[in-house]
């Protein structure tokens, strides 16, 4: 496929990197944002900007969007002026915002009825892996359709698995999702333990991080906690839905989550303190409070 213009839909904490990412790939590349401030580093870079996700669907071959949360992606795609509405007949959408796999099986069957391809297409790897291109790309749809745009995702990401049909690569998200909430869990549980006993946290991370013990989440956000740094590489309040989503899979295939269950009882007190939109590293508030 000769693919002559992409249209990126949201330019958030990851959504400017990856869009950012894919210009300098030498795509032609167009954006929209519902603040168009938000994209005015892009806008200068020489990356287009539309006045609405309709606008912009229509002059795109590929249309990718990167949003909050599952109503957006809902109101974007599905709403009375949305994307399916307006995008040509032929052209492929790809949404990588973490949403429900129910939705993505929803969307892939209304777009296929009017000769669009849709994956869905979640990522893992946070503000960094973004701005590196080093994401993980998780995908489901058609295998075709991931062969064909293959060649995008290999600009944004280093580690892509096509996982099966519509809705496989949410699933897949969401169980990265229940393997990072109980690690955090226990990231914010050891360092707050180390606190207590008076050790020096660095000497703790150099130390543990090579071990059994090592993971992504002790390696790149245990230093931000370490340094009270709870700047947004993902924001808590988007991963409470996450984390809703999953609880809610799982509890319609009866599967029951406690590691996940408590991690999101944890965040979400933190919410209710004015922390939503901190990292997700600040879960180590909930325990420094003790």
């Amino acid at each position: 496929m000769d693919i002559k213009k992409i249209g990126f839909i949201g330019t958030g904490v990851m959504g400017k990197s990856m869009a950012g990412n894919l210009f300098k790939a030498g795509f032609a590349v167009s954006v929209y944002t519902r603040t168009k401030e938000k994209a005015e580093d892009l806008i200068m870079q020489g990356i287009g900007w539309e006045e609405s996700a309709a606008i912009l669907a229509a002059k795109s071959d590929v249309i990718i969007s990167m949003v909050g949360y599952p109503k957006d992606v809902e109101d974007i795609y599905l709403g009375r002026n949305g994307v399916l509405k307006a995008a040509v007949k032929g052209s492929y959408i790809v949404d990588m915002t973490t949403s429900s796999p129910t939705l993505a099986q929803r969307l892939s069957v209304a777009a296929g009825k009017i000769g669009l391809s849709v994956l869905d297409a979640p990522v893992s790897g946070g503000d960094v892996g973004a701005r590196d291109a080093k994401l993980a790309i998780m995908v489901g749809g058609e295998e075709a359709d991931y062969e064909t745009l293959l060649p995008i995702f290999k600009t944004m990401g280093t580690n892509i698995q096509y996982f099966g049909k519509a809705g496989s690569g949410q699933y897949a998200k969401m169980s990265n999702q229940i393997a990072i909430a109980s690690n955090m869990v226990g990231v914010c549980e050891a360092l707050a333990y180390a606190k207590k006993c008076g050790l020096d946290p660095q000497k703790l991370l150099a130390t543990i991080s090579t071990g059994a013990a090592g993971s992504w989440s002790l390696s790149n956000l245990a230093p931000r906690m370490v340094r009270e740094d709870y700047t947004p590489g993902f924001f808590i309040k988007h991963f409470i839905k996450d984390m809703r989503i999953a609880i809610t899979s799982a509890d319609e295939m009866k599967l029951d989550l406690p590691g996940l269950k408590l991690a999101k009882k944890l965040y979400t007190e933190l919410v209710t303190e004015g922390c939503g939109d901190d990292g997700t590293q600040a879960l180590i508030k909930w325990y420094l409070k003790q």
